[in-house]
């Protein structure tokens, strides 16, 4: 069985840099999107128990494209440190800053360059844009079935059967393969890589692409022209004076005046 993974170099949210009221992409960090974490390690679940190979996608969206290209594979040798066999990176300057729609087309463009592949997998979302738009995108634009918010997976009998969280309710949902499922958080747990696998992984594939090796042409439907961060101001009111209970009481209707707590 081949397995493809969705894996997202996003901007760690962790460590945002802020300059002028706004967010420096430029001199953000990136990391792996957390739960294409769990996508990467479901996949190489699956292909323990059934054989097969894993293969990576992932597109670099932040630029500049030079200086991000040498911690794009450091950070894409952490998930074939994980299990994944290979790896394909697209970068070009025409997807820096690239919407859903065009992410979307890229990555189907590659797993059909792949020419095989049995089931793909993706983090519900992505901790930075957190849209939750590109998987199933891409399972339109390849015309196969897809399964989101996946919390168990088995794979049987050529089809996926899969648990899905709902608001409120888990749902048991099967689809015959090919199929892109997208996972939670909630499916499994990470592995963390031994010092043997992370050797290893210096020695696997990383396929470097462009718009050019895709034969493809495309121009972001979306601008986005900045990234403002979320200021909060604090109204700095100290209570000072008095017991315990008469400054509780204070606070109390402090909060009240303020909206925040409805009286009695």
């Amino acid at each position: 069985m081949d397995v493809v993974v969705l894996v997202k170099l996003a901007l760690d949210t962790g460590q945002l840099r802020v300059s002028e009221g706004k967010v420096d992409v430029e001199s953000t960090p990136l990391k792996v999107s957390d739960i294409d974490r769990n996508a990467v390690e479901e996949a190489v679940r699956v292909r323990e128990r059934v054989g097969g190979l894993v293969h990576v996608v992932s597109i670099l969206k932040y630029g500049p494209i030079q200086r991000r290209l040498q911690e794009a594979e450091g950070l894409l040798r952490e998930v074939l440190a994980m299990g994944a066999d290979d790896t394909y990176l697209v970068a070009d300057e025409a997807l820096i800053g690239s919407d859903q729609l065009v992410t979307a087309k890229v990555i189907a463009s590659v797993i059909r360059r792949l020419g095989k592949y049995d089931l793909v997998i993706a983090g519900e979302a992505t901790v930075d844009g957190y849209t939750g738009q590109v998987g199933p995108r891409v399972a339109a634009e390849l015309g196969i079935p897809v399964v989101t918010y996946v919390r168990e997976l088995r794979v049987e009998g050529g089809r996926v059967v899969a648990k899905r969280d709902l608001e409120d309710a888990v749902q048991t949902v099967e689809a015959p393969l090919p199929a892109l499922v997208t996972v939670t958080r909630e499916i499994n747990t990470p592995r963390i890589p031994t010092l043997l696998q992370i050797r290893a992984a210096v020695r696997k594939p990383i396929g470097k692409l462009t718009l050019a090796d895709l034969g493809l042409t495309l121009k972001p439907t979306i601008k986005v022209e900045s990234a403002v961060p979320m200021q909060v101001k604090r109204r700095g009111v100290v209570i000072r004076e008095g017991t315990v209970d008469e400054k509780a009481d204070r606070l109390v209707q402090a909060l009240i005046q303020e909206g925040l707590l409805t009286p009695r």
